[in-house]
């Protein structure tokens, strides 16, 4: 008996071993398999980066090192300030209004027969993947003060008319509203294909004991969508963050930079401005904003993980 034993521990172990050194082949095939895509990452984003991390400490006709020289300046600037409290609230209420709406939009047509769902899923994801400066040339015209379509069916209402582009906080509510309409869909497709993988049993069961539609979103959708929303939120607020072709062409900033965000401001002081370094550095503000969003999400997507591995264990 003993012998037996022993021979079937001497065999488990030779069976992990093989495993171990499978698994190991596995990912280093894994590894060459991504080596390409990993160098094309470091090309196109790590050495820009730290290029940009150079050209901010250098003075503006890039030849002598300054330091940190350029950093102190902006903070002693208000429009500095201004442009990173404008970022956030543009970045944090477009993403909110963004999720909201898809949420909503993904629950209502995962209710709908799969027919109806093709053609619905279709016709809303028109905005997302109509290239955005086409689609904010459109709103342009629609915001427009002469011609503007919105106006023109307020006053057909009795209504005053909007300075839509013309106020500052009307212009920021008009870029907020045109991101939501170009991001929402995006959400809506994400959400809705999370909702198809959670299990009917769960719904069925709920049913069972008596639930309602509220306690099955609290209690069963939105636990099982939590990873997928909070994954959704982070790369959509990475993307707005850095958005700049919708600011650029409503409103280029203006009025009196009220609307400026980290890429269009940037792009003023490094380019139309002809001070590099400085734009490099009001560029760069956004990766510390980024990455702490980016700790805090991932960290919160990791712990439900291993609640969740834990639970299947």
């Amino acid at each position: 008996m003993a012998q037996a034993v022993a021979v079937a521990r001497a065999q488990s172990g030779w069976v992990r071993a093989r495993g171990g050194g499978l698994a190991r082949r596995r990912a280093r095939i894994a590894f060459f398999l991504c080596l390409p895509l990993i160098l094309l990452v470091a090309a196109l984003v790590i050495y820009p980066a730290l290029y940009s991390l150079h050209l901010a400490t250098l003075n503006k006709s890039m030849t002598r090192f300054v330091g940190l020289a350029n950093f102190t300046f902006l903070f002693k600037r208000e429009t500095f300030w201004m442009v990173v409290q404008q970022s956030v609230i543009f970045a944090v209420s477009a993403v909110v209004f963004k999720a909201l709406i898809g949420f909503i939009l993904a629950h209502l047509i995962h209710r709908l027969p799969d027919k109806g769902q093709r053609k619905w899923r279709g016709m809303l994801l028109v905005p997302w993947v109509i290239p955005p400066a086409m689609s904010t040339l459109v709103w342009w015209w629609m915001y427009e003060p002469s011609y503007s379509a919105l106006n023109w069916l307020l006053q057909s209402m009795g209504f005053a008319p909007v300075p839509w582009l013309g106020d500052p906080y009307w212009a920021r509510f008009s870029v907020i509203l045109v991101n939501v309409w170009y991001g929402a869909p995006f959400f809506m497709i994400m959400y809705l294909a999370a909702l198809k993988s959670v299990p009917a049993e769960l719904y069925e069961s709920a049913d069972i004991d008596g639930a309602n539609a509220w306690q099955k979103l609290i209690y069963i959708t939105l636990p099982m969508l939590r990873n997928i929303i909070a994954i959704t939120v982070l790369f959509s607020l990475i993307v707005t963050f850095a958005n700049f072709d919708i600011v650029r062409i409503l409103t280029a900033g203006g009025p009196r930079d009220m609307t400026h965000v980290f890429a269009t401001w940037a792009f003023k002081l490094g380019i139309e401005s002809n001070d590099i370094p400085l734009g490099a550095c009001v560029s760069l503000f956004m990766f510390p904003i980024l990455g702490l969003a980016a700790i805090f999400i991932l960290r919160d997507v990791h712990r439900r993980s291993r609640e969740l591995a834990g639970v299947a264990g």
